[in-house]
């Protein structure tokens, strides 16, 4: 699969259900969907899963071939403050 990063986030988008995520809301479809999202995207593209801790908890995105892509971003109001810490599967499956 090639990586392309408007067709996966439109396949995620289209993927994600209350049933991937308890925050999931039509009014905000990428809230609660980091983990699982980093781990699906981990697994097809391989990289690296990064975390960045935040008031409610730490977000979980990836790192593919030096990019940051961070594809539930849009469910925060304001801009992250991205820490690029590392994690891994576990972490973001806690």
């Amino acid at each position: 699969m090639k990586f392309d990063e408007h067709r996966i986030l439109s396949a995620l988008y289209h993927s994600w259900s209350i049933v991937t995520a308890a925050g999931w809301s039509q009014d905000n479809p990428a809230k609660g969907q980091c983990n699982v999202t980093a781990i699906l995207v981990h697994d097809l593209f391989g990289g690296d899963i990064l975390k960045t801790p935040l008031a409610d908890g730490e977000h979980f995105y990836n790192r593919i071939d030096g990019a940051r892509y961070d594809f539930t971003s849009s469910q925060f109001a304001e801009p992250i403050a991205y820490a690029d810490l590392p994690a891994d599967r576990d972490a973001a499956a806690a």
